[in-house]
């Protein structure tokens, strides 16, 4: 006997199709979800590093790596050429001022002294030829003014006794007349030659003078070529210590030639590279520190060199009172460079996320520390530890500041 089948419903009888149809429409929709709502990856919270947005004082500070180096390096020079003898001083020698650093010979110096030695011996001889032949010459004038002036007074006494005569009747009229023109006329000529003499004599003092410039200048001359022998040992210029010597024994060197370093210990400055991103920033005068063994050595900038190379630019800082006991040459310090006063501002911790993005968003943590949303920030001032945060988050907001290379800029970040 024949049992009749009921007929299934539509949805049992096309079940596996309609099931197939749900999913793919699952499917689209996940699609349509990731293409046009935000883009999101799971990460794993554990490996993040997290902060919290306060508002505290921020302290703008460079936190950079200093050398200690001498107050100041002094080159030593050549003031002679020659050939270096011998060395006397070590590197790394204290030295004293004056004390010799090395010994240089030079055979064409000592020459040229004994031919300016032997020139200044001859001008000798022939300054005191010169000094006796004018000795005769002055004698010879007194002589001639003497005879001269004998002569003024021999013509006055025979005028005067023409006259005498010529009032007493004994000469006439006339001889009286050829006398007084012949007086007159041996009167001028005496007086020229006296004028003559004189003249003689003071030109007798200027040649006098000139010979004893000569033999002075000669004398000067040889004694300055002699003084360069002094010369030929290199001595340190001030109290120091030896930083190295260029030069070898045998080696010509030249004169002017830098050959040693001598370092003044006296005191000491602490160079330092900062980035190109604070030249604008730095001046003469701005405040700093050393921290040692708990004690904070205060210092201050005392040379700017603006010149960027390699995206650095040099800076040098002195103590402005005590310094640490160990500071050497060579030695490194860990400085703080103030920028300015501290002020209150709302601040986050300094993080690896800065190296990606520079700053201009941030990952931001909901209440529930499930989801980060992508968020633009606006970064003001910074320091080593801490950025100061303009725009962008409140305070109390939690952020992640680790590395952002590896969530390819996804806009949510689900925290696993």
């Amino acid at each position: 006997m024949d049992i009749k089948l009921e007929k299934r419903a539509w949805y049992i009888r096309h079940k596996y199709w309609l099931l197939a149809g749900v999913t793919a429409l699952a499917l689209l929709a996940l699609n349509i979800k990731m293409v046009i709502g935000p883009r999101t990856i799971l990460v794993d919270g554990e490996e993040l590093d997290y902060c919290k947005a306060t508002i505290s004082e921020f302290h703008e500070y460079i936190d950079v790596t200093g050398i200690v180096q001498p107050i100041l390096n002094i080159k030593v020079n050549c003031r002679e050429g020659g050939y270096i003898s011998h060395i006397v001083a070590e590197n790394g020698t204290m030295l004293e001022e004056g004390d010799t650093i090395l010994v240089m010979e030079n055979p064409d110096l000592i020459r040229n002294i004994e031919e300016e030695r032997l020139a200044w011996e001859k001008l000798q001889l022939n300054n005191r030829l010169q000094q006796y032949q004018m000795e005769q010459k002055s004698l010879s004038l007194r002589q001639q003014m003497l005879q001269t002036e004998y002569e003024m007074k021999r013509l006055d006494k025979s005028h005067n006794l023409d006259k005498e005569e010529a009032r007493m009747g004994i000469k006439s009229r006339a001889q009286l007349e050829v006398s007084e023109d012949e007086y007159n006329y041996n009167l001028k000529k005496t007086r020229l030659t006296l004028e003559s003499l004189k003249h003689d004599s003071a030109v007798n003092l200027i040649q006098r003078s000139l010979l004893d410039n000569e033999l002075e200048n000669g004398r000067d001359k040889f004694i300055q070529s002699r003084n360069r022998l002094d010369n030929l040992v290199v001595r340190s210029p001030m109290r120091g210590q030896l930083s190295y010597v260029t030069a070898i024994p045998g080696q010509r060197v030249s004169s002017g030639e830098s050959i040693a370093e001598v370092n003044i210990l006296d005191d000491y400055k602490v160079h330092v590279n900062l980035s190109e991103y604070y030249v604008d920033r730095i001046s003469v005068g701005l405040p700093a520190s050393v921290t040692y063994q708990g004690v904070k050595f205060p210092m201050k900038i005392s040379r700017v060199v603006p010149e960027v190379k390699n995206q650095t630019f040099s800076v040098e800082l002195l103590f402005t009172g005590e310094k640490p006991e160990n500071a050497r040459v060579g030695k490194s310090y860990n400085i703080q460079i103030e920028l300015g006063h501290p002020e209150k501002s709302l601040v986050i911790d300094r993080g690896k996320f800065y190296n990606s993005n520079g700053g201009r968003y941030i990952y931001r943590l909901n209440e529930s520390g499930t989801v980060a949303e992508l968020t633009p920030i606006v970064i003001g001032r910074q320091n080593p530890r801490q950025f100061e945060v303009l725009e962008g988050l409140q305070e109390g907001d939690k952020v992640i500041v680790s590395e952002y290379s590896d969530f390819n800029d996804a806009e949510r970040l689900r925290i696993r």
